[in-house]
């Protein structure tokens, strides 16, 4: 059995491998140019260079792709597994692997289902978060000064704000302009609401009081970026109360379940940050009536009470009249008791003076104390009891010279006013009608003629 050998190379040319991998590279780049390739994400990795590595696959192959760290915030959106996007690229080819790769340059989600379904896998990480708790609702200012709008400066939605908020109760507007929509508008919604809430209370761009958030209606991936997960937690990190006001009211992104209140459409969003002044001033005139007609109510039954609390007192002017005769009488009385009383002390003062014992009979009683003390006190005492005998002697010869009584002894007398006290003066006598004159047996009672004579000058017996 023979072989059959193929026949010679004849003139086909011997290329290196280099030369073959750059002619696929070329012919790939020249045939394909710029692509659109629908697939889901897998196998992504950033790489620290900022370049990031994936492949797209659908059920019958799969293609790697790049997207290079200066296109990386050009691209649309981020790219994450298991999402299905379209890309817009380049067809180049890698040679040291031999492999075809697409350079991407632009990603767009496939179709609404593939938003719908990204959104709704946000929604559930978030929702289990704790983001969407009605907890973290606060309440709206009531009268805020100023008020936040992030929103784009063109277009219907800030005029239909500003016109809104200019009718029911004017306030100062400020406007965070960014794009609502396309390449970079969730960094700027996200930034716009961060930069809001860093702003200093007493600062020169005043700090809003409340926020609005809000954008016209549009399809789903017009909507985008306020589902953007950034955008989520900017608004729920907020220190300032939120409006979400995006698309029309059949809308719904999920801004609108972190926000601390959802308005169908921007204009609504207006009428829920300021209140109506017409129906404002109305309650209020209504409330100032009731609160006049309240304390009129107030005033007439403490007035009534008033009148039957003063029915039911005495006649003050009749009891202010008894008191002061009381007072009157009271004060005669005292006048008159004074005088007696004290001619009832002094009756009792000359009594008791007349049970008084005299000195010399308080020596005398001392004195035998003394010797029957000394009688029973050994013989050794009996120097010392002469010695106390002799200034016990001493001191009662003493004492008698000082008594009064020794005086009045030698015929002298003591004259004592009305008051008890000595009257040493024939001018002071004089100006009294009775003296009282203290001999050394007794008292006499004498009436004088206030007519002072010339003093007698005493004459003494030697």
């Amino acid at each position: 059995m023979s072989e059959t050998l193929p026949p010679p190379a004849g003139n086909l040319p011997e290329l290196t491998v280099s030369e073959i991998a750059g002619a696929v590279k070329r012919t790939l780049e020249t045939a394909f140019g710029r692509v659109r390739v629908r697939g889901e994400i897998t196998e992504m990795k950033l790489y620290a260079s900022g370049h990031t590595y994936m492949a797209l696959k659908d059920e019958g192959a799969k293609i790697r792709a790049i997207i290079w760290k200066g296109s990386a915030s050009r691209v649309g959106l981020r790219p994450e597994n298991g999402i299905e996007v379209i890309a817009t690229g380049r067809i180049t080819s890698y040679p040291e692997r031999s492999e075809y790769q697409l350079i991407i340059e632009r990603l767009d989600y496939a179709g609404e289902g593939a938003l719908l379904a990204r959104i709704e896998a946000l929604r559930l990480r978030l929702l289990a978060e704790g983001l969407f708790e009605a907890s973290r609702k606060r309440a709206l200012p009531m009268l805020p000064r100023v008020i936040g709008v992030v929103s784009s400066p063109q277009g219907a939605v800030i005029q239909d704000i500003k016109t809104t908020i200019a009718r029911r109760f004017p306030s100062h507007i400020v406007l965070w302009p960014v794009a609502v929509q396309g390449e970079g508008a969730a960094a700027q919604i996200a930034n716009a609401i961060a930069g809001f809430g860093a702003l200093p209370p007493h600062g020169a761009i005043p700090r809003p009081d409340v926020l609005i958030i809000a954008r016209g209606g549009g399809s789903l991936e017009d909507l985008m970026a306020f589902n953007d997960e950034d955008v989520v937690r900017a608004a729920a990190m907020s220190p300032i109360p939120l409006i979400s006001a995006v698309g029309h009211e059949t809308d719904t992104t999920l801004i609108d379940f972190v926000s601390d209140r959802r308005a169908p459409t921007p204009t609504a969003a207006a009428e829920l940050a300021v209140p109506d002044r017409i129906a404002l001033a109305a309650d209020l005139a209504q409330s100032g009536a009731r609160l006049a007609g309240a304390l009129l109510r107030i005033a007439q039954t403490v007035r009534l009470r008033l009148d039957r609390a003063a029915a039911g007192l005495p006649d003050l002017p009749a009891m202010l009249g008894a008191a002061r005769q009381r007072l009157d009488d009271r004060g005669e009385r005292l006048a008159l008791a004074m005088p007696a009383l004290l001619a009832t002390r002094r009756a009792t003062l000359d009594r008791l003076a007349g049970r008084l014992l005299h000195p010399r009979e308080l020596i005398a009683a001392k004195r035998h104390g003394l010797a029957l003390l000394a009688q029973r006190l050994a013989v050794p005492t009996a120097a010392r009891l002469r010695e106390s005998h002799l200034k016990l002697d001493a001191a009662a010869g003493r004492l008698e010279s000082l008594s009064y009584t020794a005086v009045l002894a030698r015929g002298f007398a003591l004259a004592i006013g009305p008051t008890g006290d000595p009257v040493t003066s024939a001018h002071a006598a004089s100006a009294l009608r009775r003296l009282t004159i203290r001999f050394h047996d007794g008292n006499l009672a004498v009436r004088t003629d206030h007519r002072p004579t010339k003093p007698v000058q005493p004459r003494l017996d030697l």
